[in-house]
């Protein structure tokens, strides 16, 4: 019998973190075909119930997850070309000349044959998604084929007319780029159709989907474009203020995002509609939804725009309460997560306990030497999430290897006083144990964890630019005894 999202945290489990663009692939990033199906298999067959993901919205050139066109639009890169050859709408030769065609131009052939080729009634419900997301998707096309006519132009650069959404100039748009835009939602037809039916498989192999929400949403986004009354913008339509948080554990000058404030007066004005729009997408997609930044709801950092870094901002209020009431009253059964990583007040606390939200616990975090540090193993408590180290984290390996003497031997000793003398350390197996064995109802451990991995890894490093968000795993770095050994501690602890 499936579970209900309800119940999903109330049992013990386990689960790995690998985002679909770290999946292998013969392409430069992973995708929702092949692999992806038998990443699902490979979690079922070591007994864990749950995959998280990063953000699987469409990124900026950079590739970062957490900046992103669009709050609703799933990532292109992530379609499976293979699927779609093996519907018939393309060719398996798909080079010509001896170009490789773009993915962009193989959907748009993908839409040509998809509307000679395919039977009515997947022409039916192409028609019935594209009216089902209108509230998102008629901007976001417009949007993005606008976006492609000015040379993938921001749109605070495009002609007056456009930036500024004239009515007659927008209308005459649709006209002129309808083609483009088709090709647009269409190409979200196939992500949420692939998406949904590798979820439904993944059900079937008692395997659920955990995703991550970024707070914010970027300022060259569609949402910004079409409804700028519901950030913190001036007259022209610029940012006085962005987002980030004050100096902390990754950086000694903060995180200078630069997403755009909410106008959270304005929000509330019709209830939080587009929150709640965008959250009743995610709770589509997924079966659990991490709220990435959860401090933010209550109060979030505001760094004067011209600020170079994130030092001199200021902590502002947010009506958490309101919008989680919002939330909760219109899915009443969503699954959501807090991640309460950072500067955490007794305020942001309480309004996570007020909606009985699991925040995170990261065990890399725990050796600084303080009794009542609560992410040591023994402080944390069962409405959480367990983790080694997240996807702003260095690996396991590679932060262990990095510790100072006094702290290699602050995580030896804890180690050592949960096992018997003659206990031999291996990392990162020892901080993979201690997160199974943790009173989590949720254990998550990062993939590159799993497979013992150095720095060399990882996937992000905040604070900055390059580098990120490459990182591809090989079945070959998989060992048949390292999934016995993860399966047999998934096991141990009372893990599915």
């Amino acid at each position: 019998m499936k579970r209900t999202n309800l119940s999903l945290l109330d049992q013990r489990r386990a689960g790995v973190l690998l985002h679909i663009s770290s999946l292998p692939s013969a392409n430069y990033v992973g995708d929702l075909g092949a692999e992806a199906y038998r990443f699902v298999d490979f979690l079922n067959t070591i007994g864990a119930s749950v995959w998280q993901t990063l953000p699987i919205n469409m990124p900026h050139a950079d590739n970062s997850p957490y900046q992103c066109l669009s709050a609703f639009a799933g990532n292109p890169d992530f379609i499976s070309l293979e699927a779609l050859q093996a519907q018939g709408l393309l060719l398996r030769k798909a080079d010509t000349d001896g170009l490789i065609t773009s993915k962009t131009q193989l959907l748009a052939n993908a839409y040509e044959a998809f509307n000679i080729r395919v039977e009515k009634q997947e022409q039916l419900a192409f028609k019935k998604f594209c009216k089902k997301q209108a509230h998102w998707l008629d901007d976001f096309a417009l949007f993005l084929a606008l976006r492609n006519k000015f040379n993938h132009s921001g749109w605070s650069y495009w002609p007056e007319a456009y930036k500024n959404r004239d009515v007659k100039t927008l209308k005459q748009a649709r006209k002129e780029l309808a083609h483009e835009i088709a090709v647009i939602q269409f190409t979200q037809f196939i992500f949420f159709t692939q998406w949904l039916a590798l979820k439904a498989y993944a059900a079937s192999k008692n395997v659920y989907f955990f995703g991550d929400i970024p707070i914010f949403v970027a300022y060259d986004s569609a949402d910004v474009w079409a409804q700028p009354h519901l950030f913190k913008l001036d007259s022209n339509k610029n940012m006085e203020v962005v987002a980030g948080v004050p100096p902390d554990y990754f950086s000694e000058t903060g995180q200078r995002w630069g997403n755009p404030h909410y106008n959270w007066d304005a929000m509330a004005v019709d209830g939080f509609s587009w929150w709640v729009s965008r959250m009743a997408t995610q709770n589509a997609l997924f079966d659990i939804v991490r709220i990435d930044h959860f401090r933010g709801l209550e109060a979030a950092w505001e760094i004067p725009a011209s600020e170079d870094t994130a030092i001199n901002g200021q902590w502002v209020l947010a009506p958490g309460d309101a919008l989680l009431a919002a939330i909760k009253n219109a899915l009443p059964k969503i699954c959501l997560v807090a991640e309460d990583l950072g500067i955490i007040t007794a305020e942001v606390d309480a309004l996570r306990h007020q909606y009985n939200l699991p925040g995170m616990k990261i065990l890399q975090f725990a050796f600084s030497g303080q009794e009542d540090n609560p992410y040591l193993p023994h402080n944390i408590e069962v409405n959480s999430v367990a983790y080694t180290g997240t996807h702003d984290n260095d690996t396991t390996l590679g932060w262990y290897n990095a510790l100072d003497e006094q702290q290699r031997e602050m995580v030896d000793a804890y180690i050592r006083s949960s096992h018997s003398e003659k206990h031999e350390l291996s990392m990162p197996a020892d901080l993979i144990a201690m997160v199974f064995e943790s009173n989590s109802q949720l254990a998550i451990i990062p993939m590159q964890d799993l497979l013992a991995l150095d720095s060399t890894h990882r996937m992000n490093t905040p604070g900055t630019c390059t580098g990120n968000w490459h990182w591809r795993f090989n079945w070959l770095q998989l060992s048949a005894s390292q999934a016995k050994s993860i399966a047999e501690v998934i096991a141990r602890t009372g893990r599915h």
